[in-house]
């Protein structure tokens, strides 16, 4: 089978196509690096000849919500079109547990990637998962202030992304779900902690306060809008396990 995933270069992307190879499909990495741009669609129809299903993981780095929205828009769109074009009969997006539950601009970008896809009326599926493991590492060179390094209090369950990575090309290799179950992690964990580990285990040393920060996604994240339902799928490998292979 062949797959072309969007995003192919990312955290998830790469490990995707490394899963789909690994299961004896034809994965073919759609990213700027390999010639295509999603957002001007340059590259995109040719890259994805023949495809049979395409998996999208990709993401954009920003904090501004008319960024965040007008990426996964045009993006999405473009992908549905060479989808089409290819005549792929699946589109798989990642996405995540609780962007209708927490307000953060991010969130609305990816709002706005799953109602495009809604509307297209493509054979889809999405799969919303939780925080991977790496966002310990993420917010600890993130939440500073100054040159101290903070640790965020929140509530999250973080799953291992090589786990996402196979879901995706699993779901990709299936029939259209429209809405997946939500995967998350084996078990709930408090950001701060997470953040002071992984510094731990890389080799940082010093104070790490925990710090509330008065967002409104963290305020969310305490309350809990990113903890997966009662139905939620359970990955298998958790922070600490993660963690030791650093």
């Amino acid at each position: 089978m062949r797959i072309a995933v969007a995003g192919g270069t990312g955290v998830v992307g790469s490990l995707t196509v490394q899963a789909a190879r690994e299961a004896g499909h034809d994965a073919v990495p759609l990213s700027r690096s390999h010639g295509v741009d999603l957002v001007t669609g340059r590259g995109l129809h040719a890259a994805m000849r023949d495809a049979d299903a395409v998996i999208d993981a990709s993401s954009i780095t920003t904090l501004d919500g008319a960024k965040a929205v007008d990426f996964f828009t045009a993006a999405t769109g473009n992908l549905l079109a060479a989808a089409q074009g290819a005549g792929a009969g699946h589109v798989v997006v990642l996405s995540i547990v609780g962007i209708d539950e927490v307000p953060y601009d991010y969130y609305a970008g990816k709002l706005a990637q799953e109602r495009t896809l809604a509307a297209s009326g493509a054979p889809s599926t999405i799969l919303r998962a939780t925080q991977f493991h790496e966002f310990a590492g993420q917010m600890f060179e993130r939440a500073k202030i100054g040159p101290l390094h903070t640790a965020p209090t929140a509530r999250v369950q973080p799953v291992a992304a090589r786990e996402v990575a196979e879901r995706l090309v699993e779901l990709a290799t299936g029939a259209p779900q429209g809405r997946a179950r939500d995967l998350a992690g084996p078990r709930e964990e408090q950001l701060a902690d997470m953040v002071r580990a992984f510094a731990r285990a890389t080799g940082r040393r010093g104070w790490i306060p925990s710090l509330n920060v008065p967002t409104r996604q963290m305020r969310g994240m305490r309350a809990g809008g990113v903890l997966p339902g009662p139905d939620a799928q359970l990955g298998r490998q958790t922070f600490d396990e993660w963690l030791a292979l650093l």
